[in-house]
């Protein structure tokens, strides 16, 4: 059985033991839902379309740059405190290499990865202004996660192939159907589904449900200044009120309509009350006890999706090459 090693957080003042997963695979916490739904997107017509355009035009090194250069890194000198918290993460979950790790000057309360070689999750300064230490680590183990999927590269090529097809569409470079072919309502679909698995990182991570349910609800709408007057039981109610809407067969059908732009945007997140009901159920599961006993499946390979890249060359060879293309296409499609 593999041996069970714990971390240490600081807590309110209180020293709390963490569990380490040395060697787990993404497989042991991955929700059979993200399975699923990856088949499906990967069995989608144009998605093969999709990957080897992705591999072809972008790639994750324009995003480092630009985080690079208009963001903060966290290190050991910047940012020590999280730094020290994100370590203890990577080292929980057996994330190697360890990722690149940004904060970023936005009101918006979010975090994200991308990448594959080179992963790196980013924090936005309103997040940070929103949660403690605690659901810090929950947010930085819920992204580690994701990376440990292998989710960032299968994001990053939905929202470029969704920015592909509204703005150029057909006449660059072919992927202009893709919204009617169904390809990217696959992709959000996974997207959702994708959550579900990064949930369980989290909950692994911290070993703590309620504290991951009481991450999420901060999330979902809690204001710094009225923090106190939030309710995690409450919330939990709210979700409990809300899966008894599936008495109402309308229920299903108003949710497929508001996840796949009824209300104008697609959602990339199950709706939180959802994610609760997914957590809670895996909390109280045998898998769960087992994982947490040390009995889990040992990484081999990771990583949900691989797309066949071009042999490497020379980087500002290879970008050369790249923007002459884009321009080439561009300029075809001004002149039809």
């Amino acid at each position: 059985m593999p041996e069970s090693k714990t971390g240490v957080l600081l807590r309110n003042c209180e020293i709390f033991t963490m569990p380490t997963y040395t060697g787990i695979s993404s497989e042991a916490f991955r929700h059979p839902l993200d399975r699923q739904a990856e088949d499906t997107l990967r069995s989608v017509p144009g998605f093969d379309l999709v990957a080897s355009k992705f591999v072809e035009f972008v790639y994750e090194r324009p995003q480092y740059v630009y985080l690079m250069g208009n963001g903060i890194q966290v290190g050991p000198r910047q940012y020590a405190s999280i730094y020290q918290i994100f370590r203890g993460c990577v080292r929980d979950l057996d994330v190697l290499p360890e990722p690149a790790l940004f904060v970023s000057q936005n009101p918006q309360v979010n975090s994200y990865s991308l990448g594959k070689d080179q992963p790196l999750i980013v924090l936005n300064t309103a997040l940070l202004d929103l949660v403690n230490e605690a659901e810090l680590k929950t947010v930085l183990a819920h992204e580690l996660g994701h990376i440990k999927c292998g989710h960032p590269i299968l994001n990053m090529m939905a929202i470029w192939a969704m920015g592909v097809a509204s703005m150029i569409g057909e006449v660059t470079l072919g992927l202009g159907n893709l919204v009617s072919s169904g390809l990217i309502y696959a992709f959000y679909e996974w997207r959702r589904k994708a959550e579900l698995s990064a949930d369980r990182a989290a909950l692994l991570v911290m070993d703590d449900l309620n504290l991951v349910m009481q991450t999420m609800m901060k999330v979902a709408g809690v204001s710094s200044k009225y923090v106190n007057e939030c309710s995690l039981q409450e919330f939990i109610r709210q979700s409990d009120n809300y899966q008894e809407l599936d008495q109402d067969g309308l229920k299903q059908v108003y949710k497929f309509l508001l996840y796949n732009g009824g209300q104008g945007v697609m959602l990339s997140h199950p709706f939180p009350v959802e994610r609760l009901r997914y957590l809670q159920n895996w909390a109280s599961s045998s898998e769960y006890a087992q994982i947490r006993a040390g009995n889990y499946k040992r990484a081999t390979a990771e990583g949900a999706v691989e797309v066949e890249a071009k042999p490497q060359e020379n980087e500002a060879e290879a970008l050369r090459r790249q923007i002459q293309e884009i321009k080439q296409e561009i300029n075809r499609m001004k002149s039809k």
